[in-house]
């Protein structure tokens, strides 16, 4: 079996993921890198909602630090940019790469990303960015677009079913105000 780090952004993205990868006989570890999420309690609404449910899952997890100074020092003159723009790019290969990173450092050949999963992100554009990511770590990305075959509608039905939090913005600030 291959083993899998999976970067989670919470635990309604991860419910269906985490299914589809076991099923393509994956070891899935969850991996939750998020300092682009704000404010703080909300960066735990998250972390607690998906703590749970991997307990019910029995799905290895492993937290990041948490570093928003970090994360607004690297969005840093796109504050203004839109949804899915340049701000948003930045992010996302930031998180891949500390995933990529983290992957590398404990013997995992294979990462791969829940964002795709989310109708409102492009997973072409992500998908891109974890081969180039994979590329300077040496390691293999797992292109997915979880959202096809209603991979958005069954994380909503799992979410419901485990009563797990789910909350109305990507996750950063900027993504608040719109």
């Amino acid at each position: 079996m291959k083993r899998i780090l999976l970067h989670v952004c919470c635990g309604p993205c991860a419910t269906h993921a985490i299914n589809e990868l076991q099923q393509e006989s994956f070891d899935v570890t969850l991996f939750y890198s998020n300092s682009n999420i704000h404010p703080n309690e909300e960066h735990l609404k998250r972390l607690h909602s998906l703590e749970n449910y991997v307990e019910k899952a029995k799905t290895p997890l492993i937290i990041d630090e948490y570093e928003p100074d970090e994360w607004f020092e690297l969005v840093k003159g796109y504050e203004e940019e839109p949804e899915g723009g340049e701000r948003c790019r930045i992010c996302i290969e930031s998180r891949l790469k500390r995933t990529a990173h983290h992957a590398k450092s404990n013997g995992f050949a294979w990462f791969t990303t829940t964002l795709t999963i989310s109708p409102h992100k492009n997973a072409n554009i992500i998908n891109q960015l974890g081969a180039q990511v994979a590329k300077e770590y040496n390691l293999k990305f797992l292109s997915k677009d979880f959202k096809k075959k209603n991979g958005f509608k069954k994380s909503i039905k799992i979410s419901k079913e485990h009563n797990l939090y789910r909350q109305n913005y990507c996750g950063c600030v900027f993504s608040m105000k719109k």
